[in-house]
């Protein structure tokens, strides 16, 4: 569906002027004496401001992500492209949001800083969502809809027939959330951003690129979309280790091939593996590192667990993972300590 951006957007921020930082205000490759940012010229290059809008890692992750350099945004996390989408297109007090429930907590923790109201619609027990009732959810004030495929904390991907009808179907902005697509053998929906105009797509290297201690999130939008976030954000929000180190992790993409390769491997025994405990009463399918297991009593094997030095996640909490651990697929040494100490259960 077409997007009327001016309408969706705040309109103190569409009329925003962005603060200009010195490195904003040029750009070039011949300049060589810089005395425009109040800057330390000692410590090189750590004395200097990083470049505020990360061309050279933009062009890293166009090559590898397949889309333009102008439909990306870098962030700090993906929290904060999450974070942006409120502040930039959500009026604290008027507007809400709509999202499949249960997905990932910090669309519903931004809501809430943000003063948003935040509109869950379950998902069914399959946890597959139904376009037509995230739309029917929808008015006048909805700005966002939040879709995380693979999802989270449930690890299945969502029927993209469904999403494709969500996108046809609802005139705000729809924010698919691909954390863990490189998991999954669904072609990620960041390959259609100009069949979508009101799509936007986020990415991270927390998970399959085995970096997240960077803090290096990705959103991929319409160039317009990015340009708003780019109003918005802080002048130098990713810092310049952070992008260094990034652009090295991304020049060796078969690497985290490898390790994806063998993470799924990892997966594949440690499921057929836990079936055959008696503590184990289901495993939903997964597309993630994860899989999200059903047991008689989550809280008290996730106590035992812990007794023996072994974290997972207890999600029974969570709507519709009553009595449902989820468990991060690690190295084989960690699986093999897990699957010793259930055994021993």
């Amino acid at each position: 569906m077409e997007l009327n951006l001016e309408k969706i957007t705040r309109p103190n921020i569409w009329n925003l002027s962005p603060y200009s930082c010195a490195r904003n205000e040029f750009s070039g490759s011949t300049a060589h004496v810089f005395l425009d940012a109040n800057e330390n010229p000692y410590n090189n290059p750590y004395n200097r401001y990083p470049d505020p809008l990360q061309r050279e890692l933009k062009q890293c992750i166009a090559k590898v992500k397949g889309v333009a350099e102008d439909q990306i945004f870098v962030g700090n996390g993906s929290d904060e492209a999450i974070d942006l989408a409120y502040r930039c297109f959500t009026r604290p007090g008027i507007d809400n949001v709509v999202a499949i429930e249960p997905t990932y907590g910090m669309y519903k923790v931004c809501a809430d800083i943000n003063d948003v109201e935040y509109r869950p619609v379950l998902l069914d027990e399959g946890f597959q969502l139904n376009a037509e009732k995230l739309l029917k959810a929808c008015d006048e004030n909805t700005k966002i809809i939040w879709i995380c495929s693979p999802n989270n904390p449930t690890g299945n991907s969502l029927d993209a027939e469904q999403i494709v009808k969500v996108l046809n179907g609802f005139g705000g902005l729809v924010i698919l959330d691909e954390a863990y697509s490189d998991f999954s053998a669904q072609r990620p929906f960041r390959l259609f951003l100009n069949q979508f105009p009101n799509l936007m797509v986020l990415n991270t290297l927390s998970k399959a690129w085995g970096c997240a201690a960077l803090r290096l999130g990705m959103a991929f939008a319409a160039k317009e979309i990015i340009n708003i976030y780019n109003k918005v954000k802080y002048p130098y929000n990713v810092n310049l280790l952070s992008q260094r180190q990034a652009i090295e992790v991304l020049s060796d993409p078969f690497q985290t091939d490898k390790w994806v390769k063998l993470l799924l491997q990892e997966r594949a025994r440690m499921i057929l593996n836990i079936k055959m405990l008696p503590l184990c009463k289901h495993i939903y399918p997964t597309d993630a590192n994860f899989f999200l297991m059903k047991v008689d009593d989550a809280q008290k094997i996730y106590d035992y667990l812990v007794e023996k030095g072994i974290i997972v996640r207890n999600r029974t909490r969570v709507q519709l993972c009553h009595n449902c651990l989820r468990i991060t697929i690690g190295n084989k040494s960690e699986n093999n300590e897990l699957l010793s100490a259930l055994r021993q259960y």
